[in-house]
């Protein structure tokens, strides 16, 4: 068993294509890990029956080689996708067992590929939160821990489900939703590979809204070769998406093992923050040594608006939140608490239906929209995030083909350790990560060593719009450089 959970995607591929084993077989095993590791609270639903029926299907096609490229493949899904007939709730108490009559885009993309669904995965509710704390199913634990320390750890979030999952060997991969960091702070807390695509890449079509503007579907998996191929199934165009954008998929797998030679790497001196932590400034010096020595060339640049990022992005996002949430009502679908009035029953099913963070968020949104408040604050940090996008086209304009950054400014923390008294501090998390979101940009989240504790970092990858393939190679550098790790079995 432990045989078949621990080989990559393009591993598992190459076994299937040969009969060395069947998809069920491969399933089976996954089932068992997944059973085996419940202490982790990854997955909030387990599709057993599902999954089986799945890979017996599969095993047919296999046979008589019509098989997919995904044909086999055992993997999780985020909370915040809609499946048919499986449960979704993003995670939050107010969709209570809401069975959506319809697949999202991006599932129905990587079933059509032949992929196989082992359940969905924990998340944040409705993917606010940086922690995956804030789920109504209560948090997700880490599968590293620090050495000598039996400390419970979060895994990042909000797909926090998706990284732990993949780190412990419970699915070959997963997807995942960014809106500002919720792919690549995850991956860099579990060693793991994430990926945020351009805006507009993956169809939002069929996933639960948090912020329309800044949100993106990713990969999280094992390995840059794994993001790369579950990448080129779960991206396109989506007519059910008017943000979708009509583009041709390239192969994301061959440009793997690319050569980067020449390729000018800017490092922005705004990302060294006061206080950073020593060894994430050597882990961020060490990858821009890597990247050197395979041909890149490395240039200082300057991205002068990051400093308004966070605070641009804290305005944007609830504001969106809290136009989007307003669908949750208690009168479609979902939780329904009575009241004695239409408002009432409002009132009591929100009151009820949402957690502390997701209330806090649409309060927030709710103020900077309100009248007198719009131009003061919303128009204001839309008009920042103009900026901060402009930032990323000088320096692009200058020939740099991407941006190398730390993608956390620590390694994973205990659970219950932030943000419980000041949530700011827990939004301090996605420092790094929002300039992507809010210019709409590619970025990827690569394991590249471990802190003092033997606890995991990442560095990320910021690329030009629709050039993910040139952050897989480049990721692809690193990840060869670094290594890979995998947490020593505890649960």
């Amino acid at each position: 068993m432990t045989d078949l959970i621990s080989m990559t995607i393009a591993e598992a591929k190459a076994g299937l294509a040969n009969k060395s084993f069947t998809s069920l077989e491969l399933t089976d095993a996954h089932l068992a890990a997944i059973e085996a590791a419940r202490s982790l609270n990854a997955f909030i639903l387990e599709t057993p029956d599902q999954a089986r029926a799945m890979a017996r299907a599969i095993d047919a096609k296999i046979a008589k080689g019509e098989g997919g490229p995904l044909a086999g493949i055992p993997l999780g899904i985020k909370d915040l996708f809609a499946t048919k007939d499986v449960r979704t709730t993003a995670c939050s108490k107010i969709l209570g067992n809401f069975v959506p009559p319809y697949e999202s885009t991006v599932t129905s993309q990587l079933w059509r590929d032949g992929a196989v669904m082992l359940g969905k995965l924990n998340n944040d509710e409705f993917a606010m939160g940086s922690s995956n704390e804030t789920s109504c199913f209560g948090p997700v634990v880490n599968p590293w821990r620090r050495e000598g320390s039996n400390t419970t750890l979060v895994p990042g979030g909000s797909s926090g489900g998706s990284a732990s999952a993949v780190a412990a060997l419970l699915c070959m991969g997963a997807t995942a939703t960014d809106t500002g960091g919720s792919i690549r702070q995850p991956a860099a807390f579990t060693a793991t590979v994430g990926v945020k695509p351009t805006y507009g890449r993956c169809s939002r079509w069929g996933i639960v809204a948090f912020a329309s503007s800044l949100d993106q579907a990713g990969p999280i998996a094992r390995t840059t070769r794994d993001a790369a191929i579950l990448m080129r199934s779960m991206a396109g165009h989506d007519p059910k998406d008017t943000t979708s954008v009509d583009r041709a998929v390239p192969d994301y797998e061959a440009a793997i093992g690319k050569s980067v030679k020449g390729m000018r790497i800017g490092i922005p001196k705004e990302y060294r923050l006061d206080g950073m932590p020593a060894e994430i400034e050597k882990l961020w010096s060490e990858g821009a040594a890597w990247l050197k020595a395979a041909g890149a060339e490395l240039i200082d640049v300057s991205l002068p608006h990051t400093k308004y990022a966070l605070p641009a992005y804290y305005i944007v996002a609830p504001a969106e939140a809290s136009s989007n949430l307003a669908r949750y009502d208690g009168v479609r679908y979902g939780l329904r608490v009575p009241g004695r009035s239409i408002g009432e029953l409002y009132e009591n099913t929100r009151a009820e239906g949402f957690g502390d963070e997701v209330r806090r968020r649409v309060m927030i949104g709710t103020y900077v929209l309100s009248a007198g408040y719009y131009d003061a604050y919303y128009l204001r940090a839309q008009k920042v995030r103009t900026l901060i996008k402009k930032d990323f086209e000088d320096c692009f304009a200058k020939g740099v083909s991407a941006i190398l950054t730390p993608a956390t400014p620590s390694a994973a923390f205990g659970v219950g350790e932030k943000g419980g008294a000041d949530p700011v501090e827990m939004y301090l998390n996605d420092i790094f990560t929002v300039t992507v979101n809010m210019a709409g940009l590619p970025g990827i989240a690569v394991p590249a060593g471990k802190d003092a504790q033997g606890l995991p970092l990442g560095l990320q990858l910021i690329g030009r719009p629709f050039d993910e393939e040139t952050l897989f190679s480049l990721g692809e550098v690193v990840e060869q450089a670094a290594g890979r790790f995998t947490p020593p079995r505890w649960w």
